[in-house]
């Protein structure tokens, strides 16, 4: 049996708080479904975008997985989000823009 989840409503709103307790803020870009939505969080420290990660589930667990989006080219990535959107309108975008961005990320990929 697999693990429980979170609805995403409650989960992207917690996201976002856990944004504000790092000295951050956080911002629903694309609201998706409350219930069974898919989670994208758009990873910035200051304004700079520095990952985008999506929960997966590997048939026993929930992880956050680093997307191979290329954070560099804005445009590009921009362009990936909008594609996302229009392809699964039930997927949040959630933006957080905190300090120490890739100790965030390095805590939410993270196995182990």
């Amino acid at each position: 049996m697999g693990e429980a989840r979170l609805a995403a409503g409650v989960e992207a709103s917690a996201l976002i708080r856990v944004a504000q307790a790092k000295g951050g803020f956080g911002a629903v870009v694309h609201k998706g479904d409350a219930e069974r939505g898919a989670l994208l969080i758009v990873v910035l420290e200051r304004g700079l975008l520095q990952a985008i990660l999506a929960r997966q589930f590997d048939g026993v667990r929930y992880a956050w997985t680093a997307l191979p989006v290329d954070v560099a080219d804005s445009v590009h990535a921009r362009l990936f989000l909008e594609k996302r959107a229009r392809n699964d309108p039930d997927e949040w975008q959630i933006e957080l823009d905190i300090p120490s961005a890739q100790r965030l990320v390095a805590e939410m990929t993270s196995t182990g």
